[in-house]
């Protein structure tokens, strides 16, 4: 029994230096494949957000027109904000620093202008990029996407 116990204690079992090694190796090259694309991922997802909150605004807008005779004139970021408690303001804060989208901006051309049939809605992602949809005078809707260098979540110019 004592020579079975000092045979097992001889034998080297476990694995060698140079197989830990080549696991930790492949380990590391398989991260440094996924985690730039978890991060694209995520500058997609944040951008998706506040194409939803742009597109939740101009249904509120809609909502505001539907309520005043047809007409934008006074509406605001609040006005909306009032009639769409999902819609988060910017504000004084950023995106990134609310940590999600928001409404940047609301612009109503002047009475005179356009008879208050037409506006603009501007919502931010965190990564920065600005999401804008624009309703003509005609009824003609436009969208808009600026790009903050570096960022890959608003590939093209309209969306």
């Amino acid at each position: 029994m004592m020579y079975r116990l000092r045979q097992r204690s001889s034998e080297e079992g476990g694995f060698t230096l140079i197989e830990l090694l080549v696991v930790i190796l492949i380990i590391g090259i398989l991260a440094a494949i996924a985690i730039p694309s978890f991060l694209s991922q995520k500058s997609k997802a944040s951008d998706a957000s506040a194409k939803e909150l742009a597109r939740t605004s101009q249904t509120t807008a809609e909502t505001y027109a539907t309520d005043h005779s047809g007409e934008y004139g006074s509406m605001s970021t609040t006005e909306l904000n009032n009639y769409e408690s999902s819609i988060k303001l910017c504000g004084g804060a950023t995106a990134s620093s609310l940590n999600e989208a928001c409404l940047k901006a609301v612009a109503v051309p002047a009475s005179g202008e356009t008879g208050n049939s037409s506006y603009s809605v501007e919502t931010e992602s965190t990564s920065g990029d600005t999401f804008t949809i624009v309703r003509k005078a005609n009824g003609n809707i436009e969208r808009k996407c600026t790009q903050v260098t570096g960022s890959k979540g608003c590939s093209t110019k309209s969306w």
